[in-house]
């Protein structure tokens, strides 16, 4: 299946996070951002106290079309199964998390979460993810907000025609306006062989999934999925993902949708020279404008040490991947790799990662491409200070205009615990991460991350993730700035 995603495990089960190549050995995923402006109180997401009767929440996605108009979707747990939520932020107010509409009927009493939502414009809204079926395998769907009311779940169309082997899911989501969206993710095929598919809405319609073109004559190690979906127009998108090769490596791989029709599937430029094992497109995939795209991830180096990539797209071509500029410098431990990258126009890009310094300490970094050209990575301000525990990371990165971003992750504390943190942009200066206000007094079982950042503007963000409350029960929160 698609890496760095949540996957489905049993009816009933609890949904963990499935990450691949390195990830898996790093610590929790996390990341939340905004710009300039100040954070409020973190709150645990109102409403899912009520249903999150089995003790278990997570927020995994946060889309803002404007300022203080954002929404968040994941998963919680009732006494039955997993269950999967949406919850709105409306003029800087979040109500009430619901149950996703027909997600029950899907599957009454099987498992589903969100894993991704994007938002074209205030209460428009489309998300995807995943859900065990009635024979007990796993599926992928998707459902629409228009107007601000949510519609059905429905099954991607086509996509259990595709999942012979029953393991689907929708692993990202990306809508350039109302009703033009492109999803991503992963199934099964007949041999139970994992690949990567594509599907396209057209004026509120749903099309039918299709294998991305191209992706079977990469993936002859037979592990293949798409992990995020970029699109900046109606019609013209970019997807990312992973493939095995014959030497059952992973490896990274890109692929465009221009008017409507998606082309074939190409490995990143430039990597095949430099990586001598394993590599991942970690940080997906981000548009400026159609054709004018960033990627980031991680490769192995000759040495045996995992270095970290961006690569870009302009006017519809991929250069060539490159290393993060600076960053061989930072990572002296040998381990680094982009976690987020974000692009609010074409050659203004902005990264996030991490990477380990000579003692053995994973840090975050964060870099800046302006003009078309990567400046040099820098050790997140202040995050040294709180990261005393020696394991950070960057998990989300949004930007709404050049120079103005947000990040957001996770940072253990000198005490041990795992908290999470937030650090902003503001006319291309990176002003000092923070730990999230208020999370302090909810995580009491010493175990937070933000998982997804999105700014509606400039120094109006909005974060979400998950935390431990004092009974360990990991339990969901958003956090807005203004």
């Amino acid at each position: 299946m698609s890496p760095r995603r949540v996957m489905l495990v049993a009816a009933g089960a609890a949904l963990c996070a499935a990450p691949l190549g390195v990830m898996a050995a790093q610590a929790p995923a996390a990341m939340a951002a905004a710009t300039a402006g100040s954070w409020g109180k973190a709150i645990e997401v109102p409403g899912l106290g009520a249903l999150n009767t089995g003790g278990e929440a997570r927020v995994d996605s946060v889309s803002c079309p404007s300022a203080g108009n954002c929404t968040a979707g994941g998963f919680y747990t009732d006494t039955v199964s997993v269950r999967a939520f949406v919850a709105s932020e409306r003029n800087g107010r979040w109500g009430k998390a619901i149950k996703v509409l027909g997600s029950a009927a899907l599957n009454p009493n099987g498992p589903a979460e969100i894993n991704s939502v994007s938002c074209a414009s205030a209460g428009n809204c489309s998300a995807g993810g995943t859900y065990l079926d009635g024979s007990g395998n796993t599926q992928g769907f998707v459902v629409g907000e228009r107007n601000g009311v949510w519609g059905k779940a429905v099954p991607v169309p086509g996509l259990r025609a595709l999942n012979a082997g029953g393991s689907a899911q929708v692993s990202s989501v990306s809508c350039a306006s109302a009703g033009n969206c492109a999803a991503g993710g992963g199934y099964e095929d007949g041999s139970t062989l994992s690949q990567a598919f594509v599907v396209s809405e057209l004026n509120g319609r749903w099309g039918k999934a299709i294998e991305v073109p191209g992706s079977g004559a990469l993936n002859t190690g037979g592990t293949a999925g798409v992990n995020s979906v970029s699109c900046p127009s109606a019609g013209n998108c970019a997807a990312g993902g992973d493939y095995r090769d014959s030497s059952l490596n992973l490896q990274p791989f890109v692929v465009g949708e221009r008017n409507g029709v998606w082309g074939k599937a190409i490995e990143v430029p430039g990597l095949a020279a430099v990586n001598k094992g394993v590599a991942e497109l970690s940080a997906g995939v981000s548009c400026g404008s159609a054709g004018n795209c960033a990627a980031g991830g991680y490769y192995s180096d000759g040495s045996g040490h995992v270095q970290a990539f961006v690569a870009g797209e302009r006017n519809g071509v991929w250069g060539k991947a490159i290393q993060v500029p600076g960053l061989a410098a930072l990572n002296a431990g040998g381990t680094a790799f982009v976690g987020s990258v974000s692009c609010p126009s074409a050659g203004n890009c902005a990264a996030g990662g991490s990477y380990r310094d000579a003692a053995g300490h994973l840090q975050v970094f964060v870099a800046s491409k302006l003009k078309g050209r990567w400046g040099k990575a820098t050790e997140v301000p202040g995050s040294g200070a709180l990261n005393k525990g020696g394991s950070a990371v960057v998990n989300s990165v949004s930007c709404p205009s050049a120079g103005n971003c947000s990040a957001g992750g996770s940072y253990r504390g000198g005490s041990g615990h795992t908290e999470a943190f937030v650090v902003s942009e503001r006319n291309g200066v990176w002003g000092k991460a923070i730990a999230v206000p208020g999370l302090g007094a909810l995580n009491v079982g010493g175990n937070a991350q933000v998982n997804s950042v999105s700014c509606g503007s400039a120094g109006n963000c909005a974060a979400g993730g998950s935390y431990r409350d004092g009974s360990g029960n990991p339990q969901a929160f958003v956090v807005s700035q203004t």
